[in-house]
C-alpha cells in the first residue's frame, strides 16, 4: 500500500537533553486506521506534534502526500485535521457557534456545518452551550471542527481518553464511519492495546521513543506464540525470580506476575514447589494462551 504519511530517521530531544524519539520511522498507508500504541511518555503526542507543525523538527524528514512537509508546509496542514489532547472549545458559546468560528477560519461553505454535526450525532444538541456537553459529546464536537474543511487525514490524540464506556464506544464507531464511509485515513494515538484493536488496519508499538514494531493489526496478532504461558502472581517478585533462575528461563516480569512458558503438568507443579521451598507466597498459578495483551508488554519491556 503507498503510504500517505512517512517519518524518516525522525529524532527529538527538549533543551533538557532528554530524548523523545530515536530513529523513528513510521508509515501510515493511505486509507487505513493507524493505531499509534504506546505507554504514556513513550513520545505519542510529541510525534503527533512534530507531524502538525506544532513543535519544530530537529532531526530526520517528514514527508506527507508524498511531499516534504518544510516545502509544503502550509498546503500540507490544509489536508490534515486533528485533535490534540484536549478539545479547544469555547464553551460560552453553543456546539453550532464554535462550528461557525472554525468554519470561517477554513472559509467553508455553511452547509458544512449541518453535515458535521450530523456526522457526528450532535444535530440535537447544535443550540446547546458547550459548557453544558458531556465529555463525549465535547469529544465528538471537536472532531466535527477538524472535519469542517473535509480533510484527508486525522489526526486523533488519546481520542478516548477519559470517556465513559458508552462515549468510547461512540468515538471508536465514529472513527470505523470515517474510515469505511467517507475514506478518511486516520492516525489515531492511544496506550490501549483492546482499544486499538476493536478500529484499526494497522498498528506501530512506540516505547522509549524506539519504534519497536510496525505492520497490520493480522500481521501483530500472528506474532503471538502459540505456546502457552504459565503466570505466577507471588508476594515478592526479586526472591521468586532468584528461586526459579536456574530451573525455568523467564519470559517477562509484569508486576508482581511472572511468566514463564508452559511445559507439563508436572513442570507446573514443580515451579509451585521451588517458590514455596524459599518462602514465596503464591497467589495464583494459571495457564495462558500468550495474547495481545501479554504480546504488547512483552514487546514494551524490551
Amino acid at each position: 500500500m503507498h503510504t500517505i504519511i512517512e517519518t524518516q530517521h525522525l529524532h527529538f530531544a527538549f533543551q533538557t537533553g532528554q530524548k523523545i524519539l530515536d530513529d523513528l520511522n513510521l508509515q501510515v498507508p493511505t486509507g487505513s486506521i493507524y493505531g499509534f500504541l504506546g505507554p504514556n511518555g513513550a513520545g505519542k503526542t510529541t510525534t503527533l506534534r512534530l507531524l502538525l507543525g506544532l513543535l519544530k523538527k530537529q532531526d530526520g524528514d517528514l514527508t506527507l502526500f508524498g511531499q516534504h512537509f518544510q516545502r509544503h508546509r502550509l498546503h500540507i496542514l490544509r489536508r490534515i485535521g486533528s485533535l490534540i489532547e484536549q478539545p479547544s472549545l469555547y464553551l460560552h458559546l453553543t456546539g453550532k457557534e464554535n462550528l461557525e468560528i472554525f468554519r470561517l477560519t477554513y472559509q467553508c461553505d455553511k452547509n458544512r456545518i449541518n453535515e458535521v454535526l450530523k456526522l457526528v450525532g450532535l444535530q440535537q444538541a447544535a443550540n446547546k452551550k458547550a459548557k453544558n456537553y458531556s465529555l463525549g459529546m465535547k469529544q465528538r464536537l471537536a472532531i466535527a471542527i477538524a472535519l469542517l474543511h473535509d480533510p484527508d487525514v486525522l489526526i486523533l490524540d488519546e481520542p478516548t481518553n477519559g470517556l465513559d464506556p458508552n462515549g468510547i464506544i461512540e468515538t471508536r464507531e465514529l472513527i470505523k464511519q470515517l474510515n469505511r464511509e467517507f475514506g478518511k485515513t486516520i492516525l489515531v494515538s492511544s496506550h490501549l492495546l483492546s482499544e486499538v484493536e476493536k478500529m484499526a488496519t494497522h498498528v506501530g508499538i512506540i516505547h522509549k521513543g524506539k519504534l519497536l514494531f510496525q505492520g497490520s493489526l493480522q500481521q501483530l496478532q500472528q506474532l503471538q506464540s502459540q505456546q502457552s504461558v504459565v503466570e505466577i502472581e507471588v508476594n515478592d517478585i526479586t526472591k521468586a525470580q532468584l528461586a526459579i533462575k536456574d530451573h525455568f528461563p523467564l519470559k517477562h516480569v509484569h508486576g508482581s506476575r511472572l511468566v514463564v512458558d508452559y511445559e507439563s503438568r508436572e513442570r507446573s507443579a514443580l515451579l509451585n514447589k521451588l517458590l514455596v521451598q524459599q518462602d514465596v507466597e503464591v497467589y495464583q498459578l494459571a495457564v495462558a494462551q500468550n495474547d495481545l495483551e501479554n504480546l504488547f508488554i512483552q514487546i514494551t519491556a524490551q
